[in-house]
């Protein structure tokens, strides 16, 4: 898969070193408490470690017109399989209803498809509205449920189109 993706709004792109602040922020809206800067950073080291061995990523996601951090878009293989990877996306609060996420996902299905794999997934907690509406604006579909100590996961998944090879 690409490291690199454009759309008309975004760009989506590795992790360097000076993201760190703003995976601690984005981290931190979260409500889990504040995370800081170094161990984001070994959060980051890890997700370019992963990329590099799996080929797959999560990606920064920057605003073409500001140029500033937004959240990230990608997969990764998370409750899934490097086959069958989890899409997942989150964005500041700030970032929300501006279609960014749906925009951020839409690129990055399409680069998987490329890569010669058939279905992804996705993983939603039962409570998060916006993540099912930009899930059904992909076209996932509901496969099943299960729960853990967090409580009730939706698991949704999506076939991904083969790319055509040239001839």
């Amino acid at each position: 898969m690409p490291s690199r993706l454009e759309t008309a709004r975004l760009t989506l792109r590795p992790w360097s070193d000076s993201d760190a602040e703003g995976h601690s922020a984005l981290f931190a809206e979260r409500g889990e408490g504040p995370l800081p800067v170094e161990r984001s950073r070994e959060i980051i080291a890890a997700q370019l470690a992963a990329a590099a061995s799996t080929g797959i990523a999560l990606l920064p996601v920057d605003r073409r017109d500001t140029g500033a951090f937004i959240g990230y878009c990608g997969f990764l293989v998370g409750r899934a399989s490097l086959d069958e990877p989890e899409i997942a996306y989150e964005l500041f609060r700030s970032a929300h209803g501006h279609g960014y996420a749906t925009e951020a996902a839409s690129a990055v299905l399409a680069a998987a498809g490329t890569t010669g794999r058939g279905r992804v997934w996705a993983t939603v907690r039962a409570w998060n509205a916006p993540s099912f509406r930009v899930l059904e604006k992909l076209g996932f579909e509901r496969d099943h449920v299960s729960a853990d100590e967090r409580g009730e996961l939706v698991w949704l998944t999506r076939a991904l189109p083969r790319a055509r090879r040239s001839a």
